[in-house]
């Protein structure tokens, strides 16, 4: 885990529990980093839930509830359902807050329509109206470089969570 990350999530650990805010990770293209790098910080069990990583999309919908008429119609790599798993993680425990990533994190599996690089970030907080964001991590870091995509959506996702968090 690099420095910028260990800071990140130090500063998203104590701002949840500066708020008094409990936090869970849905996590697909990034496989658990998310929850990782929370809960690489002292304290962070004051503050950190649970974390899903549903790879595959029969566990975004055995999971989290996304449906697979959403999965089917936007693919797994949306904004739609980037948004639904998010939601999904607040419906399934008691969190005041989730963040969610589903991507292309390569160097294979890429198409014209969703590149190798393409990710959306999915964040709620409990009573709000959910949302998405989408980044071409490709751009700035090369199709072929797996570890840099799941990296920058990891900083990404935890910049998320502190935006809610405060």
């Amino acid at each position: 885990m690099t420095n910028d990350m260990t800071t990140l999530a130090a500063r998203v650990i104590a701002a949840a529990y500066e708020e008094r805010l409990t936090i869970a990770t849905a996590e697909s293209c990034t496989g658990g980093l998310i929850a990782g790098a929370l809960t690489d910080v002292p304290g962070s069990s004051a503050v950190f839930d649970r974390g899903y990583i549903t790879y595959s999309n029969e566990a975004k919908t055995e999971m989290l509830g996304v449906p697979t008429s959403l999965i089917i119609q936007h693919g797994a790599v949306s904004s739609q359902v980037a948004r639904a798993m998010a939601e999904g993680a607040l419906a399934s425990c008691a969190t005041d807050i989730a963040v969610s990533v589903t991507g292309i994190a390569g160097p294979g599996g890429g198409s014209a329509e969703k590149p190798v690089g393409l990710v959306y970030i999915g964040v709620q907080r409990r009573g709000a109206i959910s949302a998405a964001k989408r980044f071409d991590f490709a751009e700035t870091h090369g199709a072929d470089s797996r570890t840099k995509v799941r990296e920058a959506t990891v900083i990404e996702a935890l910049n998320c969570l502190l935006d809610l968090a405060s």
